[in-house]
């Protein structure tokens, strides 16, 4: 008998190129979702990373927030005010940076080149002036990118309740001569979850910024 050769026919090629492509499809996926993990996992490890930076910060700068005061406008006001999604306040720069010193500082959310970035300006305040400083020219430091919302809290007593009431939870903060007993900072990225609350409250009472201090009315009479 004669031995001929025998190929595949049609049909089985047909099915072996089937296989070969779910085979194919099925491994795609496979590096496609695990691409896809990796990216995510590492997206989510720098913003945990930016947020602790940026908690941690914000944490030793508020602490350290200083009771400064306008020596040469009406009733000496404090350099601190706080909105919704704005806060102004004076504090230490270690001498390490320009310096040092007491410094004015704006935290908000800005518009830079089509990005929303949460953002810590600073300027070097003239207490001496005739009004409160702006902030034209400013240094500035990125806390962090892709933020679509700053929520911010202050907890205090109102401007004329008696001390026999509760501080209550206000977004808005406008008292000259006295300073929150806590600050609460929310801030809501672009994508994922919300930043866990920052809870902060300055340590230095606000006569420490003064040198006549009127207990009674709690507010400042005098700077010397």
């Amino acid at each position: 008998m004669s031995n001929r050769a025998r190929g595949f026919t049609l049909l089985e090629l047909v099915v072996a190129l089937t296989l070969l492509a779910l085979m194919a499809s099925v491994l795609y996926g496979a590096l496609d979702y695990a691409g896809r993990s990796w990216q995510g996992g590492e997206a989510k490890v720098e913003g945990t990373a930016a947020m602790r930076l940026s908690h941690g910060f914000l944490r030793t700068q508020l602490e350290s927030q200083h009771p400064l005061r306008m020596r040469k406008m009406i009733d000496f006001p404090l350099l601190f005010t706080g909105s919704r999604d704005e806060l102004r306040f004076a504090a230490a720069l270690p001498a390490r940076i320009t310096g040092g010193g007491i410094w004015y500082y704006r935290l908000s959310v800005k518009d830079e080149n089509d990005e929303r970035r949460l953002v810590l300006e600073r300027v070097l305040p003239d207490v001496d002036a005739a009004s409160i400083p702006g902030f034209d020219k400013t240094e500035q430091s990125i806390l962090a990118d892709d933020i679509k919302e700053l929520r911010l809290g202050y907890l205090g007593y109102d401007t004329l309740a008696a001390r026999t009431t509760a501080p209550t939870w206000r977004e808005r903060w406008d008292d000259p001569h006295r300073l929150p007993l806590m600050i609460r900072i929310d801030v809501v990225p672009k994508s994922g979850p919300a930043w866990p609350s920052l809870l902060v409250a300055p340590r230095q009472a606000p006569e420490t910024g003064c040198r006549q201090w009127d207990a009674g009315g709690e507010r400042c009479v005098g700077m010397g």
